[in-house]
């Protein structure tokens, strides 16, 4: 079977049915598709091309599916030479550059496979990167909602990704502290993240189609931590393999960073008392160090202390009042100084 061309319909998840029959009439099943995005950076592609195709388990059944998102740099011109010696590849090429969500979802609306694993095309993949993820993901089965992993930059080595946490503004930032049991076996060096970059991340397939995929309202950002989210309200648990580790050059598509704000805000309007909730422990333990450090008399607040230090400690289930308070106030600033960025741009 040669690399199989395929150009992508409008809707991300309606393929038409020539298209889909042709996709698979020689086809089955397999456990891995891998989905990989592209706009531009050819090198950075054909580099991370290598790293795929040396690292899979040997008898690892797997796809992988190129979804060129409009590139005119040479990338179409690259994918059109991929050898027959790859039979395991399909392309796809949308009309028009439609961002990241969508260039996703149309990679999953052809995938076979049970599990998707959601791959930036400036990655450079070491070996046993997979494994750990796929260990985890058996771990937790039907309780597994997006696998994450380490990911460290490029160009240092620095670590700059072991899960999404928010922040004291209600924000959505990677943590890039490693734990003490990233050291353990990979049946039990992993941690509960609210969300993992999508750079690099592994999902079931049903999992991802039956909920929507990708909200294609954020524009490269933020869609990433929308889909964690909605995994969460189904009980699933978003997770970070810490055994397993890659290397990226971040951001280094192009306008990456373009609509930040605009996606943080979308995020905030419609899962405030989620990111409300995320930032509520780590509110906890920053308060109680000023509380310390400014050396007042403790008593008056002493059991609104023990509340805090009860949650940040994992003691106490819920969040305190007084957390919640607190971020829903940062939200409203935030919101507030959004509200104003939108004024200036319209004077």
């Amino acid at each position: 079977m040669h690399s199989l061309e395929i150009r992508a319909p409008s809707c991300p998840f309606v393929v038409e049915k020539r298209d889909l029959s042709r996709a698979h009439r020689s086809s089955h099943a397999v456990k891995l598709s891998c989905i990989v995005p592209l706009y531009n950076c050819l090198p950075l592609t054909q580099a991370m091309w290598r790293t795929l195709q040396a690292t899979p388990p040997p008898a690892l059944d797997h796809e992988v599916i190129f979804v060129d998102d409009g590139s005119t740099d040479g990338t179409r011109d690259w994918l059109a030479t991929l050898p027959a010696t790859a039979p395991q590849v399909r392309v796809v090429l949308q009309p028009e550059n439609r961002g990241y969500a969508a260039a996703n979802n149309a990679g999953a609306a052809l995938a076979r496979g049970e599990y998707l694993a959601l791959l930036n095309n400036d990655l450079a993949l070491l070996p046993r990167w997979l494994e750990p993820m796929l260990v985890l993901a058996r771990r937790l089965g039907p309780r597994a909602g997006v696998i994450g992993n380490v990911q460290r930059a490029f160009a240092t080595g620095a670590i700059d990704h072991t899960g999404i946490v928010i922040n004291l503004k209600g924000k959505p930032e990677h943590d890039r502290i490693l734990p003490l049991r990233a050291h353990l076996p990979p049946t039990f060096a992993w941690r509960r993240a609210p969300a993992v970059t999508g750079a690099c991340l592994l999902v079931n397939r049903h999992l991802f189609t039956r909920i929507g995929g990708f909200n294609t309202t954020y524009r490269n950002g933020g869609e990433d931590v929308d889909f964690a989210f909605r995994c969460a309200l189904e009980g699933r648990i978003n997770a970070v393999a810490l055994r397993s580790v890659v290397r990226h050059h971040i951001s280094a598509s192009p306008n990456r960073k373009l609509r930040d704000e605009e996606n943080t805000r979308r995020l905030t309007l419609a899962w405030r008392d989620t990111l409300a909730r995320h930032a509520a422990r780590r509110w906890c333990r920053h308060h109680l160090r000023r509380a310390w450090t400014a050396s007042r008399d403790p008593r008056g607040e002493a059991f609104t202390a023990a509340l805090l230090l009860a949650y940040a400690l994992h003691l106490r289930p819920t969040p305190p009042p007084a957390s919640l308070t607190a971020m829903h106030a940062a939200l409203d600033r935030e919101l507030a100084r959004w509200r104003r960025l939108l004024d200036d741009l319209k004077s």
